[in-house]
Order: structure tokens, then C-alpha cells, then sequence
């Protein structure tokens, strides 16, 4: 499914710009980096919690189709910042965690294709 696909259907805000004609073939949850740089696939897009300038450089290095930050938990313009310079997409979700996910893994798994 397509990154914007994916983002109006979960009604996710964009904070930086990313590649909405990306496709998205899983997600991916958590907020352990080192487990993100041991497992994290390209074409997964990342759920956390965290918000620091350390997961930029996970998601760059990664290759994640974006990172999605939960609760309404807003990353720094410093981290906004270095996400635009390195073209990380970061989206932001009002829900939980276990939401995003649930609502993610329903969109890929019930799509039809």
C-alpha cells in the first residue's frame, strides 16, 4: 500500500516530508533502536514512542518508509530539523501504540491484493 494511502487512512499528520507514492508493505513496533537496527525492513514503517535525534539516524540507516510517533508526542524542531535534511518522514499519531498497530496491520492484511 502507498505511503499516502496509509497516512490519510490512519489519519496520521505529516511533520516532514517524505515519499507518498512509497509503498509500505508492513509496520514495524518499538522503541528499543538497537532491536530497529537489528530488524527494521525498508518497506516497514516504524511506531514509537521515541522522538530523539537518535531515531532519525536509526530510521536513515534503516531505510524505514517512515516513523510514525504515538499519543500526540510531537518530536523537538531540532529532530523535525535533521529528519528534513536526511529525508526521514516522520507522521504523527493521536492514538497508542497497540492502536497505530492494530489499525496498520488491518489495512495490509485486509486490503484484498
Amino acid at each position: 500500500m502507498k505511503l499516502a494511502e496509509l497516512q490519510a487512512a490512519l489519519g496520521l499528520e505529516a511533520l516532514t516530508p517524505g515519499e507518498p507514492e512509497r509503498e509500505v508493505s508492513w509496520g514495524f513496533c518499538s522503541d528499543l533502536l538497537s532491536d530497529v537496527l537489528a530488524h527494521a525492513r525498508p518497506q516497514e514503517l516504524w511506531i514509537t514512542h521515541q522522538r530523539h535525534l537518535n531515531v532519525v539516524a536509526v530510521a536513515k540507516l534503516r531505510g524505514v518508509a517512515g516513523v510514525v510517533c504515538v499519543r500526540g508526542l510531537r518530536p523537538s524542531p531540532e529532530v523535525l530539523a535533521k529528519a528534513r535534511e536526511e529525508g526521514v518522514m516522520i507522521l504523527l499519531a493521536a492514538e497508542d501504540a497497540f492502536e497505530v498497530a492494530g489499525k496498520l496491520y488491518r489495512l495490509l492484511t485486509l486490503r484484498g491484493d
